[in-house]
């Protein structure tokens, strides 16, 4: 089987003791490649010599994720467009609304997310979505883009039948995580009325680890946990539900097939 982890922060400093070691694992467990979304002006230097080290492996997205949103914000995304013309890039990620931690810049995030996602439709990129208590705010910015080319996935999606019916009018995918191996989390159940077709594997490493590593520290190695889980749900065999989860994500991200 190969897989792959469309959204993994292998870049921060959870893994500088071994990181080698945690890029061998996963490869050794078939992911093949891993997808990185940015935080922040500060975090770029860091992600893509991640990226150089692991050429074909660690592929980089750029953008400003919703928390660190800020009174500086406009200055952050002149110089994170200006690094798109630098360097080649995945997709525009990871972006979005954070309502769950802080609301005091809301109204920002809003505009700064609307930017991005505007960016990413004028030069045909995806859009790596952070949703977390935000999925109407998050829905109505989508809206304005919709029949413009808008693609894109809901990274750690957890929301219900009625955020999976507008992420299918939206045409986006489904980034499904550790949280679908949790007992109660009832995403099993929600993603039983999924098209298969819309869903996406990936970590968030090093968070939001699958069972029966909940609480540690997540890596890609675990994707294929969250690769049965998928498979369990939908009655197919597991390497049925990696290559289309492999297909998928490769159409998404397709900057991913020139290497």
């Amino acid at each position: 089987m190969q897989l792959i982890d469309t959204h993994t922060h292998l870049y921060l400093p959870e893994f500088d003791t071994d990181r080698d070691e945690t890029v061998k694992r996963a490869v050794g467990n078939g992911i093949i490649k891993m997808l990185m979304p940015n935080i922040d002006v500060d975090s770029v230097d860091r992600m893509l010599s991640v990226r150089d080290r692991y050429l074909d492996i660690c592929y980089p997205m750029m953008g400003l994720h919703p928390t660190s949103v800020k009174d500086d914000y406009r200055e952050q995304l002149d110089r994170l467009e200006q690094l798109h013309y630098e360097h080649e890039f995945i997709a525009v990620g990871e972006i979005g609304i954070d309502l769950y931690w802080d609301k005091t810049y809301v109204n920002e995030q809003v505009t700064a997310f609307r930017r991005q996602v505007a960016y990413a439709v004028d030069n045909e990129l995806p859009v790596v979505v952070h949703s977390r208590e935000s999925f109407r705010e998050v829905f109505a910015v989508l809206d304005e883009f919709r029949g413009r080319g808008l693609k894109g996935v809901l990274h750690a999606f957890t929301g219900g039948a009625e955020e999976l019916e507008k992420a299918k009018e939206l045409g986006l995918m489904l980034g499904i995580g550790g949280i679908v191996t949790f007992k109660n989390s009832g995403l099993d159940k929600v993603l039983k009325e999924a098209d298969p077709d819309s869903i996406i594997l990936e970590t968030d490493s090093p968070y939001l680890a699958p069972v029966p590593f909940r609480g540690k520290r997540n890596e890609s190695s675990y994707v294929p946990l969250i690769n049965k889980k998928i498979a369990d749900i939908f009655g197919m065999s597991e390497e049925k539900t990696a290559d289309l989860t492999y297909y998928n994500s490769s159409v998404l991200f397709s900057r991913i097939n020139n290497n």
